[in-house]
């Protein structure tokens, strides 16, 4: 494909006028001028646990951190050193952009990782206790009375009994498959008739939950009592094994490799993928997790079965399954977690009857999710399919979810005869199974269902409603920063741009023909696409800043992203900061630029914001000649980070915003607004350290900002008028 930009520039947000933008420079950046990708995130992961530790957040919420900071690690493992360790195996020795090889980089994530799994215990001791004090126990044997004992046992012999299977160690049975994040107990037994010794194994099933809760009539007066299923099963493992003296036991994890690869030359992609996930299950052991006593004979056991290096191994005299402890989260204690927050549902919308179309084609709308409802997305797809006016819809779906309202009103809208079309990403990590189901039933209600690219990922978020009106047909389109998913969008913040303008539907049109039907656009009005622009309009605008500063006219450069890895990225934005743009970023994970250094990044400032919602959507914003926040900004959202994956081998979406209203909410609320956040802020260093923000005057907290008070954009008539109160930058720096 070409990489030639096909943009009409003249139908886009000005570029500034007077002397062209000089090239970047092209020297090599310094030694030492990134950060690894991989100890990035591993940093990032650091500050997710330091939430647990939040002692403003209520006690549940500490341990949704804690939570959340296992399930993370647990997919690091099994993607990322993953394939480092592939790497290190075959011998192959390309340096990261820091210049560490795998094997070198495989060292350092191990030391970090100890920290990490250390630091996560002792916070899981200290959450434990406290949490204790507020009448719930978690593995605290202490608090099982003689009624709680009793059901306890008829449970395990009613409920978990019957799906276990004991298996013993020797020549005679072979080494039972333990799957991906699968959880086993080791028993080590001695026969009473003849004292032998044997080992045996139990898998612990992944359809049974990890904690069980007694009952409160079998528990203390409002307390809740929550026991693992595997120290259950050690607890009652007499029933078990009758005639045997119960020597010792110990409980290992075990983390595989989980990365999907697919040729290029696959046939049928469906069965490819089926085919794939199966091998998936069975990859490669990457780390082995044992109870820090674990019996040696029984360890050495499982090492040479499950051909794993000592180096994957992490014993642990804490929890392990740190992931697990999810299930405590959804205790019914109000009082310990967040403040229930109901979305909006923007209030122009409801004016209009909740007409959708009526209300887009009268003015361009953003929603701002989590704080506005997602049911506006989902309330579009189901009008467009009820509404006989409708003719055709067109969607992207990268991740839509196991329950999801959207993929309903397509089959439903395919059901009443419009011409659906569905570009369904299979290789949506750890989605791909939901997403086989997903493009089956969508298939059969007759949606023309599209895969996409073979090597390319489709993670753009497009929804194209063409529909008959009076004047002719009209293009309505969602362009979004976060995926079509129920769940997510009330946790994760991201942006929903509608908008019937014709340059952006054309646009719109062209990009899902080239997703379909491989038909590169010869030229568009406004979108650019990644891999065959985006990269390349994001560098005419960050030249554009470049040439400003140069002329002696402000200039600036404002992103919020999730992360920053493209090293051809970085050097753009370090060539902006050496002619003196002054450059905002707002990376919630990954940065492997490296702000503050003198010489090479004086200009740049990075900043972290981790807090009860996750960070999510991708705007890109340049001062165009004007003090920052200004009224001439070039706007732009996007459904692409600034990473090589995104920029070169995934199809993406870059939008401009040219409706004054949608232009202002985004730049002036939803970027300024994270831009002046205190509260759940960190400035990354430039030896790549973090540490809190501090501020001398009044915190703030762009969420609960954006919790209570209503957008530009969605606001209705009534709340016109001093509605929303304005932003302004206190002490920062406008260009």
């Amino acid at each position: 494909m070409s990489s030639t930009p096909i943009i009409d520039r003249a139908n886009h947000p000005a570029a500034p006028a007077g002397t062209e933008a000089p090239k970047p420079v092209t020297n090599a950046a310094p030694e030492g001028a990134y950060f690894n990708r991989e100890l990035s995130w591993l940093s990032f992961n650091e500050r997710v646990l330091a939430e647990a530790c939040n002692e403003q957040y209520p006690l549940l919420e500490r341990l949704r951190f804690l939570s959340i900071s296992g399930s993370n690690l647990d997919e690091f493992m099994m993607i990322r050193v993953a394939g480092l360790v592939g790497q290190a195996q075959r011998g192959i020795a390309k340096p990261a952009i820091d210049g560490r090889t795998p094997t070198q980089q495989l060292v350092a994530i191990r030391e970090k990782l100890e920290m990490l799994s250390a630091w996560q215990q002792d916070i899981w001791r200290d959450l434990r206790d406290r949490l204790a004090d507020t009448d719930i126990h978690v593995a605290d044997e202490r608090r099982v009375n003689p009624a709680a004992h009793k059901w306890l046992e008829e449970f395990f012999l009613e409920e978990i009994l019957p799906v276990i299977t004991p298996q013993a160690l020797d020549p005679a049975h072979p080494f039972p498959f333990v799957q991906n994040e699968g959880i086993g107990l080791l028993f080590t037994l001695t026969r009473e008739a003849d004292q032998e010794q044997i080992i045996e194994m139990i898998l612990i099933p992944s359809a049974l939950p990890r904690f069980v809760r007694v009952p409160g009539d079998h528990s203390g007066q409002g307390e809740a009592i929550y026991i693992s299923i595997a120290s259950l099963i050690q607890r009652y493992a007499r029933n078990l094994f009758p005639g045997f003296a119960i020597e010792g036991d110990g409980m290992f994890r075990v983390l595989r490799d989980s990365d999907i690869e697919i040729e290029e030359e696959a046939e049928d992609l469906v069965r490819t993928f089926r085919s794939a996930i199966q091998r998936r299950r069975r990859g490669q052991v990457i780390q082995l997790e044992l109870e820090d006593d674990f019996d040696p004979k029984a360890e050495a056991i499982l090492l040479e079965q499950l051909g794993v290096h000592e180096a994957a191994v992490i014993k642990t005299d804490g929890m392990i399954g740190i992931d697990g402890l999810a299930e405590i989260v959804s205790e019914d204690r109000p009082d310990l977690k967040f403040d229930a927050y109901s979305p909006r549902y923007p209030e122009r919308i409801r004016e209009h009857d909740g007409d959708a179309f009526s209300a887009i084609r009268e003015k361009d709308i953003i929603i701002h999710h989590p704080y506005e409802s997602f049911e506006v997305v989902v309330d579009f797809i189901k009008r467009a399919a009820e509404d006989p006016d409708v003719v055709a819809i067109k969607q992207t779906l990268y991740r839509a979810g196991s329950q999801s309202a959207v993929i309903s009103a397509l089959i439903d809208a395919a059901e009443r005869g419009k011409s659906v079309t569905a570009v369904v990403e299979l290789k949506a990590r750890f989605d791909e199974e939901q997403n086989l189901t997903w493009a089956t039933k969508l298939e059969r209600a007759g949606v023309q269902v599209i895969y996409g690219f073979t090597d390319w990922k489709t993670h753009a978020k497009i929804a194209m409603v063409v529909r008959r009106e009076d004047d002719g047909f009209r293009t309505y389109c969602h362009f979004g920063t976060g995926n079509y998913h129920p769940i997510t969008a009330k946790v994760y913040t991201d942006l929903s741009f509608f908008t019937a303008d014709p340059k952006l539907g054309r646009d719109a049109a062209k990009m899902m023909n080239f997703v379909t039907g491989y038909v590169e656009p010869g030229s568009l009005d406004l979108i650019s696409i990644a891999p065959l622009n985006l990269r390349e309009e994001l560098y005419h605008r960050i030249d554009a800043e470049i040439a400003n500063a140069t002329a002696g006219k402000p200039a600036a450069i404002w992103m919020k992203c999730n992360q920053i890895t493209d090293q051809g990225m970085i050097d753009r934005l370090y060539s902006a900061s050496d002619a003196g743009v002054q450059v905002e970023l707002v990376v919630r994970g990954i940065c492997c630029l490296r702000p503050g250094v003198p010489g090479m990044s004086d200009n740049i400032r990075v900043k972290s914001i981790i807090g009860r919602f996750l960070e999510h959507s991708r705007i890109y914003a340049f001062a165009n000649g004007e003090a920052m926040p200004g009224t001439n900004a070039a706007v732009f959202i996007s459904s692409a980070d600034l990473m090589g994956r995104n920029l070169d081998r995934r199809v993406e979406s870059l939008i401009p915003v040219l409706n004054r209203t949608v232009h202002d909410q985004i730049l002036q609320q939803v970027l300024l607004a994270n831009m002046l956040d205190t509260e759940q802020s960190w400035w990354l260093h430039g030896d790549g350290s973090y540490s809190r923000v501090e501020t001398d005057g009044k915190p703030f907290n762009c969420h609960r900002y954006f919790m209570t008070n209503p957008s530009l954009s969605g606001r209705g008539g009534a709340l016109e008028a001093g509605g929303v109160p304005k932003l302004s930058l206190r002490k920062g720096r406008s260009g």
